[in-house]
């Protein structure tokens, strides 16, 4: 069973109000810390009980999370929104700010294998039609795509969306991993809200090209994997790798890879002594100060964990210690791709590559 009940850190997240903060220029508010859902239905670890997601839920919103995140991939046949959904019940749901996404189909397969990406018109509203119903929403405040669906031209999936907006049944919407020119083509037919990308200390990529986009255009940012998937945690470092977690396939958890990025860890370690906080606390600090327009969504099963994410709110760095962390972390350090082996159609690259017309 869930306890919530651990404070073993410098960075206490009690009695902290969590402040909130516009997402995109449209008028959506979120909390500054949202929470990604996934993993408490599997993926980096064994699924929760379904009971103890819940729980995980509920307490991340005492503590004032109310930025929720799901996909209709995440899970075994949309078990991870229909946990999400149930958990929704029992909260007020004026303060909650759900976000889920469509765009990847898994098949019938058992986990990826078979995996398709899919944005025609009634491909995505037959998903936001299941999503409502799996959650037990009437609306759902941010649709992201989830990934670019290059055979589609990206004009014909948000002109759907942007019907689903005007019925009712959708707030906003987003994008998750998509090229500057897609942004922009999909930002020209309907206001692009967010833009859900990977981003921490070291995945950097999208510094260059897609937040300036992002900032010209009026589109918050919601950085997945702030902690590096839980590298920044610890994870393969001070606890190993289960055994179930897809993250045995990932190369920067590949031996030698691992073996080499732990120098990373280190450096973050030492830089958090002197700050007086965690080396995940510092590494999430530092995603939450690269802007008002930066959300970023980690995840947890765990709720000493949680109490970790939340405490690095309290964290303050100035512009040049903010330097200090980055410089800690060269880009070109880091061992080993962002990208999954043979899932790089996951990837930005793919997204980025010219849709078919």
């Amino acid at each position: 069973m869930i306890h919530a009940h651990i404070t073993d850190f410098t960075h206490s997240s009690s009695k902290m109000a969590i402040p909130h903060v516009p997402l995109g220029t449209q008028g959506f508010q979120v909390s500054k810390l949202g929470f990604g859902c996934m993993g408490l239905s599997g993926a980096y670890n064994d699924p929760l009980a379904e009971q103890d997601g819940i729980s995980v839920i509920h307490y991340a919103f005492t503590q004032g999370i109310t930025f929720f995140d799901t996909a209709d991939v995440y899970g075994v046949n949309g078990s991870n929104e229909i946990l999400v959904g149930k958990a929704l019940k029992q909260l007020p749901r004026e303060k909650i700010q759900l976000a889920t996404k469509f765009g990847i189909s898994r098949g019938d397969a058992p986990g990826f294998t078979g995996v398709s990406i899919k944005g025609s018109p009634e491909y995505v509203r037959s998903c936001c039609e299941a999503s409502l119903k799996r959650l037990g929403v009437e609306y759902i405040d941010l649709y992201y795509q989830h990934r670019v669906d290059t055979s589609v031209p990206i004009e014909d999936t948000v002109g759907e969306l942007k019907k689903l907006v005007e019925e009712g049944k959708v707030k906003y919407i987003g994008l998750s991993e998509a090229s500057p020119d897609t942004i922009r083509r999909a930002h020209a037919v309907h206001p692009i809200t967010a833009v859900q990308i990977e981003w921490s200390l070291w995945t950097r990529d999208i510094e260059d090209e897609i937040v300036p986009l992002c900032r010209e255009l009026g589109i918050g940012i919601v950085p997945y994997s702030p902690l590096g998937r839980g590298f920044f945690g610890g994870k393969g470092i001070l606890e190993n790798v289960p055994a179930v977690s897809n993250l045995t396939s990932h190369p920067r958890f590949q031996a030698e890879n691992l073996d080499k990025n732990k120098n990373i860890y280190d450096k973050i370690e030492s830089l958090g002594k002197k700050h007086g906080c965690t080396p995940a606390q510092l590494a999430l600090t530092w995603v939450l100060q690269q802007g008002h327009d930066v959300v970023p969504i980690p995840g947890t099963t765990k709720i000493k964990n949680l109490d970790q994410n939340v405490g690095a709110l309290s964290v303050k760095l100035s512009e040049e210690e903010l330097r200090e962390v980055s410089a800690a972390v060269p880009v070109d350090d880091v061992a080993g791709s962002r990208y999954y082996n043979g899932l790089d159609h996951f990837s930005w690259k793919f997204a980025n590559t010219p849709p078919k017309v």
